[in-house]
């Protein structure tokens, strides 16, 4: 070993412990027990077993180990977003699609194309750009990853600056935040406006943040560590303190998350409203009118309506394979063409056909847009999926690679319909669109919501 380090040798990693014992030992703490002199006995954490601890101090570690549960934030409601649990609608057992039949894979893709006719599936290009990001688009550093993945933000801010989302006076909620890159550009656009505030929601720790690149005192930052599904935006001290207007943004917001944030934005936010109506603080009480009504009452009230406390939802849309029956906000929609769980499950893995198809080689062509955030890169996310899982042996000979890709295709833009009949259930103007070339990403197909015309304020939005 070398000197002053622990002596205990790593058979794993073929070296010696490089941790720094006590003063006197040979023995790092993780490594004590090996100690001749040290009677102590240690034994594996009772919390993460892949750490040791004194046995005698077993109480004492407890209080502070890093995996013990920490206290839950204020914000933190327990499946707030998760949507119904009806064990009743969900099958006991799921059949994988490489188990089924030609005739049952047939059938499914009928009952796909009959409740898919009348449906807008040609969506409209609006691959835009935006000011703010000229600089880096041009600077010859960049290379072909970082390029793909700036024509893609650049393409998300100037469809909210069609939309009129960037402004002042709001408050800007990014999904699945990651590194923070989004906010970051959002915040560069609006660098001479006031009253900015992010928050970035990310359930898992991230490394390599760009947060430190917000240097502006007038616009706050602040990170919310925690689960989609169990986020009340209502109960976030920075949202009470000021109740600005939420515009809800993701980039690749994967599978039911995307569903999970749909919820989090006009569903839960509103029941947290509901539960304060005994304040008859006029901003509250106006906040919980105008997002219950559209749904109850499909706009009947539109007299006390004065705006919704969303003021835009701009997601671009990612991984529909790893979508929950559960979660999903489309549920009546899929049963209003006579669909249920049974087909969700299988259309959600055939949406894979869109982007991986069936290729002998789906890591190859995969790799053709390398993850710069942990939620990034949909080519990567596609990866997961094995040729059993995508049926490939069942449908050799049978379906060619394009009809395959026409297919998850056809899936896709059914599962985004369903969102998007919720979303106008909810009162807002729903649209799916192209927001970048295919080239760039596979997943190129942006959500965006505002509220309905009748439901805001001021006219130029």
């Amino acid at each position: 070993p070398e000197p002053g380090r622990c002596a205990h040798f790593v058979l794993r990693k073929r070296r010696f412990c490089r941790m720094i014992p006590a003063p006197g030992r040979r023995f790092c703490g993780e490594h004590g027990h090996e100690e001749e002199q040290n009677d102590r006995k240690r034994i594996p954490c009772p919390l993460d077993p892949k750490h040791t601890v004194y046995e005698d101090q077993l109480q004492k570690h407890l209080k502070k180990c890093n995996s013990r549960e920490k206290p839950k934030p204020v914000y933190f409601v327990q499946d707030i977003n998760a949507g119904l649990k009806d064990v009743a609608e969900i099958p006991e057992k799921q059949v994988p699609l490489s188990s089924l039949s030609i005739e049952e894979l047939q059938n499914l893709i009928i009952k796909l194309k009959k409740a898919s006719s009348g449906l807008e599936l040609h969506l409209k290009e609006q691959i835009l750009s935006h000011q703010a990001l000229q600089e880096a688009l041009n600077d010859p550093k960049n290379g072909e990853s970082a390029f793909k993945h700036l024509k893609q933000q650049a393409s998300i801010l100037g469809n909210m600056e069609r939309l009129h989302l960037l402004g002042p006076g709001r408050c800007f909620i990014e999904f699945g935040a990651g590194r923070g890159k989004l906010s970051h550009w959002v915040d560069v656009a609006l660098q001479n406006v006031e009253s900015v505030q992010f928050l970035l929601v990310e359930r898992a720790t991230t490394r390599f943040k760009v947060d430190g690149k917000h240097k502006r005192r007038d616009s706050i930052f602040e990170r919310l560590q925690v689960d989609i599904q169990h986020l009340c935006l209502n109960k976030v001290p920075l949202l009470e303190k000021k109740k600005l207007p939420v515009v809800g943004i993701g980039k690749h917001l994967c599978g039911a998350a995307t569903d999970l944030a749909l919820r989090c934005l006009v569903e839960s936010y509103s029941t947290c409203c509901d539960g304060e109506d005994e304040e008859p603080a006029p901003k509250r009480s106006r906040a919980a009118q105008t997002e219950v009504a559209p749904h109850r009452s499909a706009g009947n009230e539109s007299t006390t309506e004065d705006h919704k406390p969303v003021a835009g939802i701009v997601i671009a849309l990612c991984c529909h394979h790893k979508c929950d029956w559960t979660h999903y906000v489309g549920r009546e929609f899929f049963k209003s063409v006579g669909l249920g769980p049974v087909e969700f499950h299988y259309f959600q893995r055939m949406s894979s056909w869109a982007t991986c198809g069936m290729r002998e080689t789906t890591s190859k062509a995969s790799t053709s847009e390398d993850s710069e955030d942990q939620n990034d890169g949909t080519e990567e996310h596609e990866q997961t999926l094995s040729r059993t899982e995508s049926g490939s042996d069942t449908l050799q000979g049978i379906l060619s690679v394009e009809e395959r890709k026409e297919i998850g295709c056809l899936c896709k833009r059914l599962i985004d319909h369903g969102r998007i009949e919720y979303l106008q259930q909810q009162g807002y103007t729903a649209a799916l669109q192209y927001y970048t070339e295919s080239a760039v990403s596979l997943e190129n197909v942006l959500l965006t919501a505002v509220p309905s015309p009748s439901l805001i304020p001021e006219p130029t939005i």
